[in-house]
Formats: structure tokens, sequence, C-alpha cells
């Protein structure tokens, strides 16, 4: 089984709902950082390899067919290179709505958590945000670069920017697959969000 979807968004663009879109389209299972935080051995992996590990895709992606969030998001210059055939969707947000989910739910996950092995603090504080997650200038910017290095750097004939609220008819079209008859997923929404990072 190899990836035939990587995801380059940060988390809170979308990536859960968008999860479970590809899962209803077939291209689950996914990984997400809901994926880590059921699994001891996942944790394990992801946590050496945001300690500096060498990284084993295929060992760490094994048995999923797509992956988005955090942690992989984290890599996705070097997903995209090691499977080369895969289809990119960057879920996207404007960078003042991203914000203002982002510091209702991951960034107060982030101040309540003590592990310093967490991939919350290890990867996405440290590295993501470069120990700043909740400097709001600081946060977008690197928001907004993580958006410009995608457009830069995916062919557009790979990549799918796909907004909240674009729905099914572009990632369809995308992964030339039909649309399916249900609604497409709402999930996670900032009210509902319980947080995480520190079980990581």
């Amino acid at each position: 089984m190899s990836i035939k979807v990587i995801g380059t968004g940060f988390g809170r663009t979308g990536t859960d709902s968008m999860r479970e879109a590809l899962a209803i389209l077939g291209y689950g299972p996914c990984h997400h950082m809901h994926e880590v935080i059921g699994n001891e051995e996942q944790k394990r992996m992801w946590r050496a390899l945001a300690q500096g590990a060498a990284p084993d895709w295929n060992q760490l992606l094994s048995g999923y067919v797509s992956c988005l969030d955090w942690p992989s998001a984290y890599y996705w210059r070097e997903l995209i290179e090691f499977y080369p055939t895969a289809r990119v969707i960057l879920t996207y947000r404007s960078a003042e709505s991203w914000w203002e989910s982002f510091e209702k739910t991951i960034a107060r996950g982030l101040e309540q958590s003590v592990d310093q092995e967490s991939l919350g603090l290890a990867l996405i504080a440290k590295q993501v945000f470069g120990g700043r997650p909740g400097d709001r200038a600081h946060a977008i910017a690197c928001y907004e670069a993580n958006v410009r290095a995608v457009y830069a750097e995916v062919p557009p004939e790979r990549l799918l920017v796909h907004a909240l609220g674009d729905g099914w008819e572009p990632l369809c079209t995308h992964l030339s697959v039909a649309i399916p008859d249900q609604d497409y997923p709402n999930r996670n929404s900032a009210a509902g969000f319980r947080s995480r990072f520190s079980l990581n």
C-alpha cells in the first residue's frame, strides 16, 4: 500500500473533515494526529522523527492510503518527493480565520502541555512555530509562509487548494472520482475541540 494523497495544510484548516471525506472516497485509512493519539507505536515513531531520527516513510505510514494534518503535514516536502504520484491537497482558510480557530484550540493545548517530548511541543510548537505558537503575528506569518511554499513548490497539476466550504466537487475532480451521494463532512469545530497535544 502506498500513499495516494498528501495534505500540506496546518491543523485547523478543515483537516478532520478532509480526513473523513477521503475515507468516504476510498482513500482511507488516512493518517492524521488522531492516529498518533491512539497508538503507542505511532507515538514512539513520530516522536523519534521529531527528535531527528531518519525518516522511514514506509514504516511511519504503513497501512495508510492518505495523510494530512500534523505531524505528517510538517514533512510535506519530503513526502511529495518520496511519493511522486500522490495527489497533494492544501486545506486552506484565511490567515485571520485560521488564527482565531488555532488560538482557541491548539495554542491552548500547547500552553497546557508539560511533556517536552510530545509532538505538540517538540514538533508543532518548536519546529512549526519556532517556539512562539502563541505569538499571533509570528504564527500567522508561519501559516502564510507555508501556504506560499506549497504554491511555489508543488507542481500545479498535482495540487488542489481546498478552502473551507468548497465541498465535494473540487476534491472529487482532483482525485478523478464520482461525487458521493451524501453531504461533505463537517467535523471538529473549535467549540467541540478538546486539547490533545499533551497526550502525544
